[in-house]
């Protein structure tokens, strides 16, 4: 038992890295999408919130094993180039991303409306109110549903084999493969993500109990 465990460990450790990598990426990148989306559904832009409306419904109506074959098999259809871990990363941002946007709607859309009026009597711009008298007033309203999103983006990059990355849950599977013991091997990728998602799932624990608290 200890031999395949060693024997394991660098191939998994090799996933693991290119987890967090892909994990890291797709985090930012969702989170900045879902922030412009979240912009435009609350401007007065009819045609900005429309088309941030239909990016939501759109990916939050579909599964992500699609999006990810979508922008991985669509893009050499037209011709075009793009490796596993830009298709990995842009398919999880743009996914996750109609996710956030609702979060972050809802916490913009939870400030009060006398925010915006004191701001402009203040002279302050639309932009100049937007980020710096909404946006941080959010922060404690929309943290918390925020992390356990990143937490199911973690999660969600095992799908990504399903493409041929060499993530944490493909190399599990190339191990497998090669010298069985599945309920080891498996156990071992679990207690991975494990380590990965726990503090985060802790810390929204401990965040919840304190906002009830106080």
């Amino acid at each position: 038992m200890t031999d395949i465990i060693l024997s394991a460990f660098p191939m998994l450790l090799k996933g693991l890295g290119t987890t967090l990598l892909l994990s890291i990426a797709a985090i930012i990148g969702s989170t900045l999408t879902g922030l412009l989306a979240a912009i435009l559904r609350t401007s007065q832009l009819p045609v900005a919130k429309q088309i941030a409306l239909l990016y939501t419904e759109l990916f939050r109506g579909t599964p992500v094993l699609i999006t990810l074959m979508f922008i991985y098999f669509g893009v050499a259809y037209f011709g075009y180039e793009i490796n596993l871990l830009a298709a990995g990363i842009l398919g999880l941002s743009i996914y996750t991303g109609a996710y956030i946007a609702e979060i972050f709607r809802a916490g913009i859309e939870a400030v009060p409306k006398g925010q915006w009026e004191v701001s402009w009597i203040l002279g302050l711009s639309k932009r100049q109110t937007f980020f710096s008298v909404i946006l941080p007033q959010t922060r404690g309203i929309v943290l918390p549903p925020l992390v356990g999103q990143y937490l199911s983006l973690i999660k969600d990059t095992s799908i990504i084999s399903m493409i041929g990355m060499s993530e944490l849950m493909h190399q599990g599977q190339a191990i497998v493969d090669r010298i069985g013991q599945p309920v080891v091997i498996y156990s071992l990728v679990a207690l991975f993500y494990f380590i990965i998602c726990f503090p985060f799932s802790y810390w929204v624990q401990h965040h919840q109990t304190r906002s009830q608290l106080s």
